[in-house]
């Protein structure tokens, strides 16, 4: 299969995502861009529930994820247990996502999360 240097949004969307343990770590719902730079800044994940209903939704910094480009799937460093409890909202009440102090707040506790998996 031939390495993949772009890809539209609407192929990441409903991605897989899964971490260094290779467990699922919930799917890619949507993706919030940056309208200064035009770069994705937060791929929302839709993790935990069943068949849709009672899943958690999770705005994880993009740059946090990587795609492989060989597979059908992104990376997420990140245990399970930290996306469990990471601070998350559901379908009907997003947060203010123009708000500094949430996206400083969303960034500080994944860049935690990640430093501490590494320390595994």
């Amino acid at each position: 299969m031939p390495v993949r240097n772009f890809i539209t949004a609407s192929q990441l969307i409903g991605e897989n995502v899964i971490n260094s343990r290779d467990e699922d770590v919930g799917k890619i719902k949507e993706l919030v861009l940056n309208l200064r730079t035009g770069e994705i800044a937060y791929a929302v994940l839709s993790f935990g529930g069943f068949l849709g209903m009672g899943d958690k939704l999770f705005a994880i910094p993009f740059h946090l994820m990587k795609i492989d480009p060989k597979k059908d799937y992104v990376i997420l460093d990140i245990e399970k247990s930290k996306l469990e409890n990471a601070p998350g909202f559901d379908k009907q009440h997003w947060p203010d996502i123009n708000d500094k102090k949430w996206a400083d707040s969303i960034e500080s506790y994944y860049l935690l999360s990640i430093e501490e998996t590494e320390l595994i």
